[in-house]
Order: structure tokens, then C-alpha cells, then sequence
């Protein structure tokens, strides 16, 4: 059965607020064997809304619409779907009764507006919202037809979370048929998407019963495997029949079976060697240690570093010689080698890691351009030192040149 998550909210039409409910739903929907064939975002318009869900209505089986069900003249959800599919809005004194409850409760006037909420659906039942004043709705219903469900959840994700889980999915799982979706996530490190599909794409589409999306990002390629099935077991054989391919496809370009992150499989694999890591940075600013100190237990492998932006403090933080820098420039071979060198001997680590760059926008020169970068890895008897030059602004440089030194590090342990 295909589904379609709609985010109510012209808030969400903005830079500045995102929905992040439908990741949420999205998971559980597939743990139900339920694919989500469509996601909209809509604003707080009536005559958009039910546009959007009448096309919703039309391709789509099951329907999940998030938001605007607040007490306000913009919370418009609950009107738009009774328009949508020509029914009546009751007010159902039960809720009436709960609204006036819960103001009494917090010993505050109940505004007039607020009664708006207990409005529902013609054929609908209520879902018990603990956690707000608006609760939801399930609606069984047809349309053109065809059977449709129908939900309506209040838009806080406090909210919307905790009623889905507790009003929705049992209600889906007894009407659903018995259907399991396995996944699995591989990720390869600093291969071109192109050459990834190129590799890749021979293969998966032989399996005509798994969908396979490939997500690109800073040097970082995300392979989802998804399988639908009668049985999880039968499911899972075929994802992981196609994943062993694709491993052996992508050789050491792989560095996750499971979708981990690629600091998580650089500290795995220190720990492995019962080694350390310390880090001189300049152009990442740091990037390279925060990656790495979000995941925990960190600190077991993880020493530590610096920040060496300017030149005396290549030379203080990680024994830089000054006439290194003076005779070949702070952003060269040299120097990236310096600070690897340098910062693993003040630290102790097993491992010392330079990144010298130009991340843009201005700064580069005809021999030295905007995103060339050094990358260096030393551990006492080899350093090794990358030169890349990264396209982009200067948050993509700086997040390709992450990328690269993590991936340097997981390639020496490995």
C-alpha cells in the first residue's frame, strides 16, 4: 500500500523551521510493511491544503497529514479534508468537556477559539492527545472508490510522536495485511556518485524487488536497500543477497555494512589497533574533532588537538619550524607533513593528523588556488600527505577536506 505524509505549516515554507515528523512516520510506516510513496509540504492556506490532499486522495492509500489542528484562524486541517471529501465537522462535546477540563486545570480562561478543536470529522474517531490540547483523528472512509485511512496528529513532534504510536499504528496493524520491510545502508567513502552507479547499477537492477536509492554527500555515498515481503526472513535474504554484491563491487571504497558514520568506523578501527589519534587543524577549523567527538566513547582513542589557524601557532601547538612555513607557505606539502609530525609527538597519539588548506572565498592564487588542500597522516615511521583540490564554496571544501582525513585514517587502520 502507498502512503503520503502531508506537513501542514507555512512556517515550514521558510528557511527557518523544517518538518522533521515525516522521518519519524516514515519509519514507522515501513516498519509496518507500508511504503511512503509521497511527502508534501503545504502552507496554511484552505485552498492549497485541499488541492494537496485531494491529489494525496488520488495516489495514495493511506494519508498522514501533520499539523493545523491548533485552536487558531490559520489550523485549517480539519476543514480542508471535510471539504476535500464533501463531509461535516461535528462538535463533539466529549472533547468540549476536555477542553474546558484542561483549562481549569491549568487555572486559565478558556478562549472561544479553542472549541474549534473539538471539531471532528464526520465518521471519524478521536485519538487521545495527553500531551496537547488537540487531538487527532482516524478516518476509514472511500473516495472515487477506493478505501482510504486517514489520519490527522497535531504537529508538535511531543505530540505527533506519541499519538501515532499509541492511537495509529495499532489501528493500522489490524487492518493491514502481514508485510516486513528489511534495510539495509551501505556507505563508501570519497567515490564519485557517477562511478558508484556505474559499478552499482549492473547489479541492483536485477533485483527488481528491492528499491536501492543512492545519496550523495561530501565524499560520503549512502546506498539504502529496501525489501517488502510476506516474511522479514524472506525480505531480508534478498537485501542481503544484494548487499553482498555491492560489497564486492565497491571494494575498499566501502567502509559500512550497517550505515555507520565514518568517524564511528575510524574510532572502531583505533580501538582495534589499541590505537590513538591526535589532530593539528587549520583550514577545518576543527571539523575533523567534532566528527569524531560526537560519537561516544570517543575518548578512549581520541587524544585531542588543536586548532592551529595562525602560523605561530603551527609553530607553539604543533612544533612547526617558522622558516617551514616562511620558505614554503602554511598551505603546502610541507607543512601539512609538519603538523602531522608535530602534533603526534606533543600528544603522544599513535596517530598525528594535519589539514592545511585555502577554503575559500578569497585567499587562493594561480599556483595555489581557492580549495586546495594538504592532508597528512603520520604515525613515527610513515606520513603520508594528500593534496586534493575540493569545487565549492567554502563549507563544501571544508566538509570534503573532513571527509578526506577521516577516510585517510580509516585506509591506514584498515
Amino acid at each position: 500500500m502507498k502512503s503520503e505524509i502531508i506537513a501542514v505549516g507555512s512556517e515550514m515554507l521558510t528557511p527557518f523551521r523544517q518538518d522533521t515528523n515525516s522521518l519519524y512516520l516514515t519509519e514507522k510506516l515501513n516498519e509496518l510493511g507500508v511504503t511512503v510513496a509521497f511527502k508534501t509540504i503545504v502552507g496554511d492556506r484552505r485552498k492549497d491544503l485541499v488541492g494537496a490532499i485531494r491529489v494525496a486522495l488520488g495516489r495514495a492509500d493511506i494519508l498522514v497529514l501533520m499539523g493545523g489542528l491548533g485552536p487558531t484562524e490559520d489550523d485549517l486541517t480539519r476543514e480542508a479534508v471535510a471539504e476535500a471529501l464533501s463531509l461535516t465537522l461535528r462538535r463533539d462535546a466529549a472533547q468540549v468537556a476536555a477542553l474546558h477540563a484542561r483549562a481549569a486545570a491549568w487555572r486559565i480562561p478558556m478562549p472561544q477559539n479553542n472549541l474549534k478543536q473539538a471539531d471532528v470529522l464526520e465518521g471519524a474517531i478521536v485519538l487521545s492527545n495527553p500531551n496537547g490540547s488537540a487531538p487527532g483523528q482516524w478516518l476509514d472512509t472511500t473516495y472515487s472508490g477506493y478505501r482510504k485511512l486517514i489520519m490527522l496528529v497535531p504537529g508538535p513532534p511531543n505530540e505527533c510522536r506519541p499519538l501515532f504510536d499509541a492511537e495509529c499504528t495499532p489501528r493500522l496493524r489490524s487492518l493491514l495485511p502481514a508485510r516486513f520491510i528489511a534495510k539495509r545502508t551501505l556507505r563508501a567513502a570519497m567515490i564519485p556518485e557517477s562511478q558508484a552507479d556505474k559499478l552499482l547499477a549492473p547489479i541492483y537492477t536485477q533485483y527488481h524487488d528491492v528499491e536501492t536509492t543512492i545519496l550523495a554527500h561530501a565524499g560520503d555515498i549512502q546506498l539504502t536497500l529496501l525489501c517488502t515481503k510476506a516474511s522479514l526472513e524472506a525480505a531480508q535474504h534478498r537485501v542481503d543477497e544484494l548487499a553482498g554484491r555491492m560489497e564486492e563491487a565497491l571494494e575498499d571504497w566501502l567502509y559500512s555494512t550497517d550505515g555507520e558514520p565514518l568517524e564511528q568506523i575510524v574510532l572502531y578501527y583505533l580501538g582495534l589497533r589499541q590505537a590513538t589519534l591526535a589532530v593539528a587543524e587549520s583550514c577545518t577549523g576543527g571539523m575533523v574533532a567534532g566528527r569524531i567527538t560526537a560519537v561516544p566513547g570517543s575518548s578512549r582513542s581520541f587524544l585531542g588537538g588543536a586548532i592551529v589557524y595562525s602560523d605561530p601557532l603551527k609553530t607553539s601547538f604543533a612544533n612547526v619550524p617558522p622558516e617551514l612555513i616562511a620558505q614554503h607557505g602554511a598551505v603546502s606539502h610541507e607543512v601539512a607533513e609538519a603538523l602531522a609530525k608535530g602534533i603526534r609527538q606533543r600528544t603522544g597519539a599513535t596517530l598525528g593528523l594535519g589539514v592545511t588548506g585555502i577554503a575559500g572565498p578569497t585567499g587562493g592564487t594561480e599556483t595555489k588556488p581557492v580549495g586546495l588542500v594538504y592532508i597528512a597522516l603520520s604515525d613515527g615511521q610513515k606520513t603520508e600527505v594528500l593534496e586534493k583540490t575540493f569545487r565549492g564554496d567554502r563549507d563544501r571544501v571544508r566538509q570534503w577536506a573532513t571527509q578526506q582525513a577521516l577516510d585517510l585514517i580509516r585506509r591506514r587502520l584498515r
